[in-house]
């Protein structure tokens, strides 16, 4: 192993005990577990792992909950107690640093992350605002309602608009879907605002994350390191659970398969992992369970991060094949029950009474089992972690001033667009203005023409358009009038304003398809 990082080619070196513990990038996207009680170093183990995958070329994405994990990107110190480690496992301290992106869904000690409430969808959404069923039905309506309408939700503004106007069709609509009542829609009403009181607003809107920023190298071949500053937003821990879900969704939505990659194309660290498990209504269980099963075929690790392996389910648990075991404390009978399970998830080792172990590792020290070649977890062996080659504890605000001033996505995210979408053209419909525009636009050529344009933003100032819309634009502007004009020749002069909306929807789909994904 020798000086440096003890790294090789396809291996990470975590630590040593009787032997070196390793783990294999090629079988680092079959998911992992870091536990162990506050204060044992769960958050050196994950700044060792993800400098570890860094150094391989691979991304990461890790939330800091307490801002120490930014020290990633500021050079370690060569303290007397790392030197001591490091010479145990003969290495040679050689301090490091490493590319970080810092994202802050409050932009403020970040580039801000958002999304737009149609990519969120309504079972996220209902998770967010703790709705019951009745309530995330009435939700599911106002989707299915928008989507017929070709009412664009961005954010929360729209959203508004859109419960209103259901709440305003409430007897029309239940005719069509069921049940939707005016007081189901008000509870929803005052979820939004206690959600918009949790910074929530601030997600929702354009521009909406692209993930392939999250998967980025700098030009010495490196991972680029995502760093989710999430003080502020573990205060409200079902818009930071969801949040992080709905990043894991959208990456397994989006990437392609993958197979088996000699490496992993991201690895994604999920700190206070319980946050994501606890009261999940089955439907949202599924949900998760899905996600971690599969995305591994799209060359995605994902680690949870928490303080027992009781409290993630057995059915995730089974699939996260990689375990580091910090200390328990069993100070109670509930403690020792919770020691004597997080004992059982380990292979064991003859050599080793893990579940006493468990209790009697010191700070640093760590039970680990990472798969071997042939994909079966290895014996449990009892490691000391090597120390982590950049600073551990946080970055100074002005040090994390610079790294964002020279961020590879500086400007990108920075501003907010409120192009055109439900609120406006809902509110449009309010001031009659509908009338004029199919005056001006020449009858349902005018109305498919209005129906296009607030879709794609051509009808939208170009100052105003995020990239999906300029792309789009410039498509609608070729098409459009072929295509309008050929479905207002065929239905002839009969088909009427809400008719008009249905064609307008089909030829967002039919025309372009998945191509432009809003």
């Amino acid at each position: 192993m020798g000086t440096g990082t003890g790294d090789t080619d396809d291996k990470i070196f975590i630590g040593k005990g009787e032997q070196p513990a390793w783990l294999t990038l090629g079988l680092a996207n079959r998911h992992g577990l870091v536990t162990g009680a506050t204060g044992t170093g769960k958050t050196v183990s994950l700044q060792v792992m993800a400098e570890g995958f860094a150094r391989a070329g691979v991304p990461v994405f890790a939330a800091d909950i307490k801002g120490d994990l930014s020290g990633i990107a500021e050079a370690g110190e060569g303290k007397d107690f790392i030197l001591a480690r490091a010479k145990e496992m003969a290495l040679t301290f050689q301090p490091d640093q490493f590319s970080t992106i810092f994202w802050d869904v409050f932009g403020e000690q970040g580039h801000p992350v958002r999304a737009t409430v149609s990519e969120m969808g309504p079972l996220l959404l209902s998770r967010m605002m703790d709705l019951n069923e009745v309530q995330e039905g009435v939700l599911n309506i106002a989707f299915r309602v928008a989507d017929e309408q070709g009412l664009l939700l961005m954010d929360m503004k729209d959203l508004r608009a859109i419960l209103s106007y259901v709440a305003e069709h409430a007897s029309e609509l239940t005719t069509q879907y069921g049940n939707v009542s005016k007081q189901t829609i008000g509870t929803i009403q005052r979820q939004l605002l206690v959600l918009e009181n949790q910074g929530a607003d601030k997600f929702f809107g354009e521009p909406a994350l692209q993930l392939k920023d999250f998967m980025r190298t700098d030009r010495d071949g490196r991972g680029m390191i995502n760093i989710l500053v999430a003080d502020k937003l573990m205060q409200s821990p079902q818009l930071y659970a969801t949040f992080l879900l709905w990043m894991l969704s959208e990456l397994f939505e989006e990437l392609p398969e993958a197979g088996d990659p000699p490496k992993p194309k991201l690895v994604f660290f999920f700190d206070e992992a319980h946050l994501l498990f606890n009261d999940a209504p089955k439907a949202l269980m599924d949900k998760i369970e899905q996600v971690v099963r599969l995305i591994r075929s799209k060359g995605v690790g994902v680690y949870f991060v928490t303080q027992n392996p009781i409290d993630v389910p057995d059915k995730v648990l089974a699939q996260l094949g990689n375990r580091v075991q910090h200390a328990l404390r069993a100070f109670t009978p509930r403690d020792q029950k919770a020691v004597q399970a997080a004992a059982q998830t380990f292979r064991p080792n003859p050599k080793l009474d893990t579940a006493a172990v468990i209790t009697q590792l010191g700070k640093g020290e760590a039970l680990v089992s990472f798969l071997e070649g042939n994909g079966t977890p290895a014996m449990v062996e009892r490691v000391m972690v090597r120390p982590p080659s950049a600073r551990i504890g946080p970055v100074t605000p002005e040090e994390r001033k610079a790294i964002m001033a020279a961020s590879p996505v500086k400007g990108k995210y920075d501003t907010t667009i409120d192009s055109e979408s439900a609120y406006e053209v809902l509110q449009k419909r309010i001031a009659g203005t509908a009338a004029t525009a199919g005056a001006s636009g020449g009858g349902i050529l005018g109305q498919l023409g209005s129906i296009v344009g607030s879709i794609f933003g051509t009808g939208v100032s170009r100052g105003k358009l995020s990239t999906g819309q300029v792309i789009a634009r410039n498509v609608a502007r070729s098409v459009s009038n072929q295509v309008v004009g050929g479905i207002a020749a065929s239905v002839g002069k009969s088909v009427g304003g809400s008719l008009g909306s249905s064609i307008g929807r089909e030829i967002v789909r039919g025309t372009l398809g998945g191509i432009l994904k809003r």
